[in-house]
C-alpha cells in the first residue's frame, strides 16, 4: 500500500511540475516599473487562459494581457466593453523580456475602474 501511495504522489508532483512552465503569472512583469496609459483598443481576444486587447497610445501600439474571462465577468468588464474602438485607460506592468506588453493590474472604461488582479 506504501508503494502505491507513494507512486501516486510521484506521479500527482510530476503532474503539477509539468504544467508549471505554461502558467507566466506575475513574474515575467517588472511590477516596480508601473505604466499607465490610455489608448483606443485595436483589437481585443476574449477568452481563457486570458484576455488580450492592443491598444495604440501616442502612435505605439502595445499588447495588454488582462485577466481570465471569468474574472473579467466576476468584475463586470464584458466583451463588448473592450471591442476595437473603445477607448480606455491601463495601468499596469513592463513585460521584463517581450518589448511593448505589458500586463494590467486594472482598466479605467469610461472612467470606472476595474481591478484585474
Amino acid at each position: 500500500m506504501t508503494l502505491l501511495k507513494n507512486i501516486f504522489a510521484l506521479l500527482l508532483f510530476f503532474a503539477c511540475v509539468s504544467f508549471a512552465p505554461f502558467h507566466h503569472g506575475w513574474a515575467n512583469y517588472d511590477q516596480t516599473k508601473t505604466l499607465d496609459y490610455t489608448g483606443t483598443v485595436q483589437s481585443s481576444v476574449y477568452e481563457n487562459p486570458h484576455s488580450v486587447i492592443k491598444i495604440n497610445q501616442d502612435k505605439k501600439n502595445w499588447t495588454v494581457i488582462l485577466a481570465p474571462m471569468s474574472r473579467m465577468q466576476a468584475r463586470g468588464v464584458s466583451a463588448e466593453m473592450i471591442k476595437k474602438g473603445a477607448s480606455l485607460r491601463v495601468v499596469g506592468y513592463p513585460h521584463k523580456e517581450v518589448k511593448d506588453e505589458m500586463r494590467a493590474e486594472r482598466i479605467f472604461i469610461d472612467g470606472k475602474k476595474y481591478e484585474l488582479r
